[in-house]
Parts: structure tokens; sequence; C-alpha cells
């Protein structure tokens, strides 16, 4: 299945979630906001939220600082 993330194109196994993603993406333990299809999904969502076909992810990262 074809999701774009942040601009560019990811291949996923079919009824993959966001935790998923976060998972290929190396993100795990990070602060994200992330937003398919322009809508935030809440991170207690991610293990059940399925990504579908040609959906569109952004990944904001959190970054602290002063």
């Amino acid at each position: 299945m074809k999701v774009t993330v942040n601009g560019k194109n990811h291949e996923l196994k079919p009824r993959s979630s966001l935790a998923d993603l976060v998972q290929l993406l190396d993100l795990q333990g990070k602060r994200l906001a992330i937003e398919v299809n322009q809508e935030i999904v809440p991170r207690g969502q991610y293990p059940s939220f399925e990504l579908a076909e040609l959906d569109h992810v952004e990944i904001v990262h959190a970054i602290g600082g002063g």
C-alpha cells in the first residue's frame, strides 16, 4: 500500500497502523504530532489507527531548547 509521508512516497504492508509507521521510520519514543489527511491523530490512537492506500501523513517532531 502506498502512502505519502512528509511529501515522500512510502510502501507499507496492508492494514498498517500509525504505530507501525512510527516504528518503520525509527521514531519510537520521540515527541511527535501526526496528521493524516489534514486531521490530527491523538497519540493514544496510533496503535489502532489503520492507514489506507494513498493517505497523506505529516509528522512533526517537537524539539526542545531554550
